[in-house]
């Protein structure tokens, strides 16, 4: 089975512009997310998708496969089924699942990767998956640049919401708190038809794309994961990360 990794990144993001090449000791926050991403023995391949060239450059000068898509994408998505189909003309194989790896998970796992493939290799009537983790503070559950998710009985999403869900206000002292961990495997003709289909009320006023699939009354499977990982959305969340990334196990492995 082909099963790719591909990372979406550009240097014009609206919160942090500049984000992808901001250093983590002294390696650059894409190169950690695609270094860490391509240690998954799941996948066949892992490349960085953007439409920078400074981007581009970097990807060169370290021996990270990249593709360069428009600039014109607004979505995430959009970008990784652009960067899919070049990637299949320019090697001649079809990929089976696209894995959608964010760039600003500088603190991906291997075995994250391995964890959010696995329920599409075992059940073929699952499309997309979505990781999840477990928050400890209030400070990250009410944090807007946290997506979080309420998940069914099977783990199925039954929303999210940049809000702290499900409601703490009725006096409960413990609510399950749980965020997205944005390593989403798509199947690849679902990644398609997922962006032919037409954009959502609720993807728009809660800005979370998998709420799209929801209101199309189809199903996203959330995995918990174990694993401690913090998206980068500001400067801050840059110096967070590069204080739990001191004593990282991985980086030995390609940090020069």
């Amino acid at each position: 089975m082909n099963i790719i990794a591909i990372i979406p990144a550009r240097m014009g993001s609206s919160r942090y512009p500049g984000k992808p090449l901001a250093l983590i000791h002294n390696v650059p926050m894409v190169g950690h997310v695609a270094f860490r991403t391509a240690m998954s023995k799941t996948l066949s391949s892992t490349w960085v998708a953007t439409c920078d060239s400074i981007i581009e450059d970097y990807c060169k000068g370290a021996g990270l496969p990249c593709v360069m898509t428009g600039d014109h994408h607004v979505r995430c998505s959009t970008r990784t089924a652009e960067a899919l189909l070049k990637i299949e003309a320019a090697t001649g194989q079809r990929a089976d699942i696209v894995v959608m790896v964010q760039g600003d998970e500088p603190m991906v796992r291997p075995e994250m990767i391995d964890a959010a493939v696995r329920p599409m290799l075992e059940d073929a009537s699952i499309n997309v998956v979505n990781l999840m983790a477990e928050m400890d503070t209030l400070e990250e559950f009410e944090d807007p640049n946290e997506v979080k998710v309420v998940v069914d009985r099977n783990n199925d999403a039954l929303y999210f919401s940049r809000e702290p869900i499900p409601s703490r206000k009725k006096g409960a002292d413990r609510v399950p708190m749980r965020k997205q961990v944005c390593i989403i495997p798509f199947r690849r003709d679902y990644l398609l038809r997922f962006n032919e289909m037409e954009e959502s009320p609720l993807e728009i006023y809660e800005s979370v794309d998998m709420m799209r699939i929801l209101e199309h009354g189809e199903k996203v499977r959330m995995v918990p994961t174990d694993c401690r990982s913090w998206s980068v959305d500001t400067p801050e969340d840059l110096a967070r990360v590069s204080r739990l990334m001191d004593n990282d196990d991985l980086m030995q492995g390609y940090r020069k």
